[in-house]
């Protein structure tokens, strides 16, 4: 959607103050990433995330460790008198040292892949961009260099995973289900010691300061964030390693794992289960492929890195993103065949509509607007925005292709297939449709909010492109 040009070096430092900006910079340059001050509804919706997320992912797990799944299992037992809220924590498997011991292997193995073995995969893949990338333009006006190496990263962790499954025998491939829950408590630990020293980081040695937010709101700015690009070192970028690694190469592991175990209990894998393992890998793989992409989506361009992210990337993401395949080692699911098909449809159409609909944009932002987009060169309307350093800068916002039906319809091809995950499970239980029913909550706040910070950065001009495509979603209706 977006093509941005430069019009100057990456950046000129100068004096900022403790909010990364002047005091009269706020109204007067574009305003990017979180907000610079806290209503009483934001706030409350901060506290509410911070006390009750953990709760809902154990209460999810629990679901299905003591309940089959059913998502009102819990809370009908409690409510009855059959059960406590006690004997459920009880009942719970703890913290345990094997655990532990596996997970801080796997996140140093994450570390490693991530830091020390540079891509190579660019060099014989056609068409996919790895290696060193540069990031797009931070609001202080840095432009920040990554070693793209993702795809290379899960190619290697995979590779070891089926070696090990096939001849080496290190580990069991129920490795992941067997340690579920003592694992949980693993990555809570975690991501709670990542956002917690990003934000005194923030304080005492942020890597730009130019970048950082401060509204003086204690809650807010540790769950949101107040570093734009937290780093150690020259390499070490939290936001690219956590929102990629450990989560989302973990991802398709923990749908084998769980296969494995439904094998191992039933002596067969379903057609569910290898449906929900092709559609999310197809997914993993999308996005290692087009990691360099990635660089210019709104978590890496405008997102600070707070609980929101450290925490949701090491919880949130592999616990609730993979509830289908924990689903169907509880309750095995053998799709008819028609059924099966139908599901594949649905999850590839879907792909395909996610990813042409982003191609679409990635070329016109390559390209400047010189390309083809549906046979024809494609319409735009050009704009300008303000960095912090008050450098003038120039984009175009493409009406075409896609991005003339809907201003984000990238956003609905994810959606069916999100939608197509939750089917494979069939009807039996609401528990696995949670993932479709927070994407879709999660993409709509994500449009309004990326259309706010698209108004505040572009002002007149973003108005012109809403003008001119008039739906977010779907065409005709939203």
């Amino acid at each position: 959607m977006r093509a941005t040009q430069s019009s100057g070096a990456v950046t000129r430092q100068r004096k900022v103050s403790g909010n990364g900006v002047g005091p009269g910079e706020k109204e007067q340059l574009g305003q990017w990433g979180r907000a610079w001050e806290v209503d009483w509804f934001s706030l409350a919706s901060v506290v509410f995330l911070l006390l009750c997320a953990p709760l809902i992912v154990f209460y999810f797990v629990m679901s299905c460790d003591q309940f089959q799944c059913a998502l009102s299992g819990p809370l009908l037992s409690v409510y009855s008198g059959k059960t406590s809220v006690g004997d459920i924590w009880e009942r719970a498997p703890s913290f345990s040292g094997t655990a532990a011991g596996i997970y801080a292997a796997w996140v140093c193995f994450q570390v490693f892949l991530y830091l020390c073995v540079p891509d190579v995969c660019h060099k014989f893949l056609l068409g996919y961009v790895g290696g060193v990338q540069d990031g797009a333009r931070t609001p202080a006006g840095l432009i920040n260099k990554y070693e793209v190496n993702g795809l290379q990263a899960w190619i290697i962790t995979h590779a070891l995973w089926f070696a090990n499954a096939n001849y080496f025998h290190w580990f069991s491939p129920t490795i992941i289900f067997d340690h579920w829950i003592p694992l949980l408590w693993c990555a809570n630990i975690l991501g709670y010691v990542v956002a917690t020293f990003a934000m005194l980081k923030a304080y005492f040695f942020p890597t730009n300061a130019s970048d950082c937010k401060f509204t003086g709101n204690f809650f807010y700015d540790y769950m949101m964030g107040i570093e734009f690009n937290p780093r150690i070192g020259k390499w070490f970028d939290f936001k690219l390693f956590f929102n990629g690694r450990p989560g989302i190469v973990a991802w398709t592991l923990i749908n084998l794992s769980f296969a494995a175990k439904q094998r191992e209990l039933y002596g067969q894998v379903t057609n569910s289960m290898i449906l929900v393992n092709v559609l999310q890998a197809i997914y993993v793989l999308d996005f290692f492929w087009n990691e360099s992409w990635y660089l210019k989506t709104i978590d890496i361009c405008h997102d600070h890195f707070g609980w929101y992210l450290g925490w949701g990337d090491c919880v949130w993401l592999p616990y609730l993103y993979t509830l289908q395949g924990l689903y169907l080692v509880y309750n095995p699911v053998q799709l008819s065949t028609g059924n099966a098909i139908g599901v594949l449809l649905l999850g590839l159409i879907g792909y395909y509509i996610f990813r042409v609909t982003n191609h679409q944009k990635d070329l016109f932002r390559r390209t400047g607007g010189s390309c083809r987009i549906w046979g024809r060169k494609p319409e735009y309307i050009e704009c300008t925005y303000l960095s912090t350093d008050g450098t003038k800068h120039h984009s175009k916002l493409m009406i075409s292709g896609f991005w003339g039906l809907a201003r984000h319809f990238n956003y609905t091809g994810d959606l069916m297939g999100s939608l197509s995950y939750c089917l494979a499970c069939g009807f039996g239980h609401l528990l696995p449709y949670f993932y479709v029913v927070y994407m879709s909550i999660l993409l709509i706040h994500r449009c309004v909010r990326d259309e706010h910070r698209c108004l505040s950065k572009y002002g007149n001009d973003w108005r012109r492109y809403t003008d001119a495509v008039a739906y977010r979603l779907v065409p005709g209706v939203f």
